[in-house]
Formats: structure tokens, C-alpha cells, sequence
């Protein structure tokens, strides 16, 4: 699997360039899936999944001009024949992963019986959006304000306070295992806004058991045959173990 984990998707050329390259065509040669899951644990979940699936989201990816485009719901595939979803997944040039939490997103790429297909998804690209680039680490840690209620493995919690000039900010980091692509964790929305800076990822990447690329939504990272890459036309910092 060509995999493409991004901030907040196909944001610049330069991005979109490299997914060409991944793809080995046009977007508009291509299908895709659309995995919406790890959206649905947070307010409004339904309808930012439509708003992804439809592309009218801030981040472009569904609405990039795809040849065909599906839905691929994680929570439902257990209850469907696996060769019918399987072939279905196969056929496709691209898996297009949203963002959400990527606890619950883990979670379900794992009890889904999708991670177990990776493997022989040589040809197919995997393109993350932020909790959809996380969730693909062999384990990783998210910062919450408010934690979200879900049905998932979590390893560890704890508070976490980050530093700040005007006052500290409590928050709650949770370790857990991830679908185990790649031995890095991807921190996305870098300097997107406060308390999300370098400082700020510094002091959550010391807490991590792996390497993690800190990337701003102009950066994406890409690994062929576990060849990692930085492409950027933004910000970016690797923090490594």
C-alpha cells in the first residue's frame, strides 16, 4: 500500500502532485472510497460526514473530480458478506480516510477486518486526514479538550498540560494502538491555531513512544515500500525517539 498522510488532504500543488505520482494516473482516472467513521464520535459528526462526502468540507478530498466515488462505512462491514466489501475495496485505486478521532478511527480500520487486508493492497494509496494519518501508527497519542465517549482500546490516559504565554491549558492525552502501517506517528494541524504550535508539539511528542512528524496543513508525508517523504509548502518538524 502507497500511503499519503496528510493534514487536511490535497491542501496545495505540491500535494496533489504527489498523489498524481502515488496514483500512477489522473484523479480523474481514478476511484475511491470515502471512509467517513472516525468523525461520528463528535457533535455534529453526521453531518461533517456528509459534508466531507460531498465535498463541500474546508479540506479538499472527495471533491477533487474523481472518476467514481463510494462510501466505505468501517462499523457496517462486520455485518456484511466479507467477499462482497472485499472486492469492493480491491477494486479501487484509492481509500480516502477522514479525519475525527483517531482512537474510535483505529479501532474500527482494526474490528472491521480492513487493516487485516492491507497487506495485499500493494497498488492501492491510502490517503489520511489528520486522525485518518494517525490512526495508522503502530501506537500513538491524542490530545483531547473534552474526550469523547466511544467504543475502543485505549492503553493509557492522562492529564496533559501545555505551556503557554498567557496561562497553562490542561488537556487529556490517550495512548492507544493504531492499524500499525508505519513506526511514526503524523501530529497534524501544526500551527493552525492556538495552543496548536511547535512548543506545543513538542511537549506532546516528548510523551510518545514513536518518531512524529508535526505538520501544518500545508504538509503531507508520503511512504512507498517504506521510503518516507516530506512533502511541503508549509511547516513541518520531525521529532525523533
Amino acid at each position: 500500500m502507497k500511503l499519503l498522510l496528510t493534514s487536511s488532504g490535497i491542501s496545495n500543488p505540491s500535494i496533489a502532485d504527489a498523489l498524481a505520482g502515488l496514483l500512477g494516473k489522473p484523479v480523474a482516472e481514478s476511484s475511491a472510497l470515502f471512509v467517513p467513521t472516525g468523525i461520528y464520535p463528535f457533535p455534529g459528526g453526521a453531518d461533517h460526514a456528509f459534508q466531507a462526502i460531498s465535498g463541500k468540507s474546508k479540506s479538499p478530498l472527495a471533491g477533487l473530480g474523481w472518476k467514481s466515488l463510494g462510501v466505505l462505512e468501517l462499523t457496517a462491514l462486520p455485518s456484511i458478506d466479507k467477499a462482497v466489501w472485499t472486492r469492493t475495496v480491491e477494486e479501487a485505486d484509492a481509500l480516502l480516510v477522514w479525519g475525527g478521532d483517531p482512537v474510535y478511527l483505529a479501532y474500527w480500520l482494526k474490528h472491521s477486518g480492513l487493516a487485516d487486508l492491507f497487506p495485499s493492497l500493494t497498488e492501492t494509496v491510502y490517503v489520511g486526514v489528520s486522525a485518518g494519518s494517525i490512526a495508522l501508527a503502530t501506537r500513538f497519542g491524542e490530545t483531547y479538550f473534552d474526550q469523547p465517549k466511544r467504543s475502543a482500546e485505549i492503553l493509557s490516559s492522562e492529564e496533559f498540560t501545555v505551556a503557554q504565554a498567557d496561562g497553562d491549558i490542561t488537556m487529556t492525552l490517550v495512548s492507544a494502538e493504531g492499524a500499525g502501517l508505519v513506526d511514526f506517528m503524523v501530529m497534524p494541524h501544526i500551527d493552525y491555531d492556538d495552543p496548536f504550535d511547535v512548543a506545543y508539539a513538542e511537549q506532546w511528542a516528548a510523551r510518545l513512544p514513536v518518531p512524529a512528524y508535526a505538520v501544518d496543513d500545508q504538509t503531507a508525508v508520503t511512504v512507498v515500500d517504506g521510503a518516507v517523504e516530506v512533502v511541503s509548502e508549509g511547516h513541518w518538524k520531525l521529532f525523533s525517539r
